[in-house]
């Protein structure tokens, strides 16, 4: 078996990093980033973690990394892949409250991180999921790329982007078990975490309820032990609940 997270660096992505690691300490976990530098110490430092550079918009290279490569081989078909990169905001990037406010540098920045870097990985890792072992691709995905939750509407570039994740996921699992099997293709809602993408909205987030990264690490965890090729195709909130497309 072999666990692969995009977006390692993020608190999400980390915290379920941390949580394999516990549950899972013989199999070796491949954690992709943006800035490596961003890796918490004690992930980059720990001898049954690769940690490598990674961009969401150009396909994963692994040509320079033999000893991942080997450790792909070696989880005859089980590997689990965990899209967890997401964007939100950043310094050239925030949540539009008006049609007036939508970006097209935005919105394309959004569609890269939060949607096409899934398929582009998937693209390059697919190949090692053919084997005995379930393998398993969950995008860690948003309640608000529901289209039919949608009752407030702004967040044009975070909507249409999760919307379009959602499709991605929604896509692959109709296609990936023509090749592959088993195989189970799922999109999480994680719950409203305590994170560096929810810090600006916090008055807003003490209407909610909150998850610490490790409680929403532990929820998601349990979704993805308990996966079988049934699951393929759902959208799956934190607490096990389907979630409308």
């Amino acid at each position: 078996m072999a666990v692969v997270i995009a977006g390692i660096s993020g608190a999400i992505g980390s915290a379920l990093a941390e949580r394999f690691l516990t549950e899972r300490p013989d199999e070796p976990l491949i954690g992709l980033a943006r800035d490596v530098h961003k890796v918490s110490k004690a992930l980059r430092e720990h001898s049954g973690v690769h940690v490598l550079d990674w961009q969401a918009e150009l396909p994963l290279d692994l040509t320079g990394h033999p000893e991942v490569r080997e450790q792909l081989e070696l989880a005859k078909g089980g590997v689990t892949l965990i899209y967890a990169a997401g964007l939100l905001h950043d310094e050239g990037v925030s949540p539009e409250k008006r049609v007036e406010d939508i970006d097209q540098a935005s919105m394309l920045r959004a569609f890269q991180v939060n949607c096409i870097g899934l398929g582009l990985l998937v693209q390059t890792l697919s190949p090692w999921f053919r084997g005995k072992r379930l393998a398993c691709v969950a995008a860690v995905s948003a309640k608000v790329g529901s289209i039919d939750d949608n009752q407030l509407g702004g967040w044009y570039a975070y909507r249409c982007s999760k919307a379009a994740l959602n499709m991605m996921v929604k896509n692959l699992s109709v296609e990936l078990p023509r090749k592959y099997s088993p195989i189970a293709c799922v999109a999480l809602h994680p719950g409203t975490t305590r994170s560096a993408l929810s810090d600006p909205f916090s008055q807003s987030l003490a209407k909610l309820t909150v998850h610490e990264p490790d409680a929403t690490a532990a929820n998601l965890y349990g979704i993805l032990a308990g996966l079988s090729e049934a699951d393929n195709g759902r959208f799956i909130s934190w607490d096990g609940r389907d979630i409308p497309w």
